[in-house]
């Protein structure tokens, strides 16, 4: 891999899916980043470069609903309780960015929750 690290690729990955991916207030980008232990997913208006709804596996609500749950089910918590935040501000269509993480394991799982509450992704 040419001396780079994991770390590295995703974030050339994820510049390469920027450049195609951006949100508008009428259709926020949905977020999400993974990291080794929790999962983090925000609805950005990158018009008015403002966060308008965000959730992660350390907010409170996700805590109470996930003990002794494996990830990617938590994963899918964040994506529904997410996806109830946005209905109730109003959102209804989102662009969905991978943060250069494959569409795999807890970033499908979170995804396919969003949008099984009712989110367009």
């Amino acid at each position: 891999m040419n001396g780079r690290d994991s770390k590295a690729i995703r974030k050339i990955r994820h510049r390469r899916v920027r450049r195609k991916v951006t949100g508008i207030i009428s259709r926020p980008r949905l977020c999400v980043f993974r990291s080794l232990n929790h999962i983090y997913a925000q609805l950005i208006d990158d018009s008015r470069g403002q966060t308008l709804v965000s959730m992660s596996t350390l907010d409170s609500q996700v805590r109470s609903k996930t003990d002794g749950m494996g990830k990617s089910k938590k994963a899918e918590v964040v994506g529904t309780l997410l996806a109830e935040k946005a209905l109730n501000k109003g959102i209804k269509q989102v662009v969905f960015d991978r943060g250069g993480c494959k569409y795999h394991g807890r970033v499908k799982a979170l995804a396919e929750a969003a949008r099984k509450a009712g989110l367009e992704v």
